[in-house]
């Protein structure tokens, strides 16, 4: 595969890149920016979305041989000084990969969860708008071998810049949908055969006595406020439980205890 130049920061061909963090606010019109190596990885491997083009520092292009295989023969690869990149995306671009991708027609939630497995872990998002937070859940999701990601219409979108970046790529990898009806959701989840539980500081049951069955949905909320009072009283509460005086936990971090917890039952059978 054939490297292009860039010399030019303002040349047309990379105009998808020009001002990354400003653009990633704005919005991009159906693309996304995936950065680093194995982002860049995995957005070439996994064949969820396709790329579009790839910007690379000149001084990382060499070692890119391997991943660069995997993209179509056709695939523009951009190649830059330091100072061109920088100056392409606005800030200093210390990783020296970027790619735009295109994010296609998104998925109905009830053709995603019609696809699942007989035995099936999801996790469910409601009000979680911090990037960092969506990044970190997408990436213990994949961790623990959780099936699929599900995101009411106040969540961030999964495919913002930082949060595929935190993610390390798993949220090109995790198969996601969004939902804007909570009550019908869970009604959905209902009739698909799948047992609910609200992740909740107030939990009546501490997550450790919690027996799931092959099919589990795991509700998380936003921090400080939570899972909606209304979602709650329709769920069972399960809690992580702490010491004493102290019940607040980053809601990534809950979800990795919680996902270790459920995900360790369906490896060993203990259903």
């Amino acid at each position: 595969m054939d490297s292009i130049r860039i010399d030019d920061p303002q040349d047309p061909r990379v105009a998808a890149y020009l001002d990354i963090r400003e653009r990633d606010l704005a919005g991009r019109q159906g693309r996304f920016v995936a950065e680093g190596k194995v982002v860049l990885d995995l957005l070439l491997s996994t064949g969820r979305f396709a790329a579009e083009s790839i910007l690379v520092l000149e001084n990382r292009l060499a070692g890119l041989d391997n991943i660069l295989s995997k993209a179509p023969a056709d695939l523009p690869v951009y190649v830059a000084t330091s100072a061109v990149m920088d100056a392409i995306a606005g800030f200093h671009m210390h990783r020296g990969i970027l790619a735009i991708g295109r994010k296609g027609e998104p998925q109905p939630a009830d053709d995603l969860l019609d696809g699942l497995p007989p035995r099936a872990l999801v996790v469910v998002l409601v009000g979680i708008a911090n990037h960092d937070n969506v990044g970190s859940i997408f990436r213990n999701a994949a961790a623990f071998g959780a099936d699929a990601v599900l995101l009411d219409a106040t969540c961030c979108d999964p495919l913002y810049r930082k949060a595929i970046r935190v993610s390390v790529g798993a949220a090109l990898k995790i198969p996601f949908a969004s939902f804007s009806d909570t009550a019908g959701f869970t009604t959905m989840l209902a009739r698909r055969g799948f047992e609910q539980f609200a992740l909740s500081p107030r939990g009546k049951t501490d997550i450790r006595d919690a027996q799931r069955s092959k099919r589990l949905a795991l509700y998380l909320g936003t921090e400080g406020e939570g899972l909606p009072d209304n979602l709650l009283a329709s769920l069972r509460n399960v809690r992580i439980t702490m010491a004493e005086g102290f019940d607040s936990l980053n809601v990534a971090a809950a979800s990795a205890i919680a996902l270790h917890h459920f995900s360790a039952r369906a490896i060993l059978g203990k259903v």
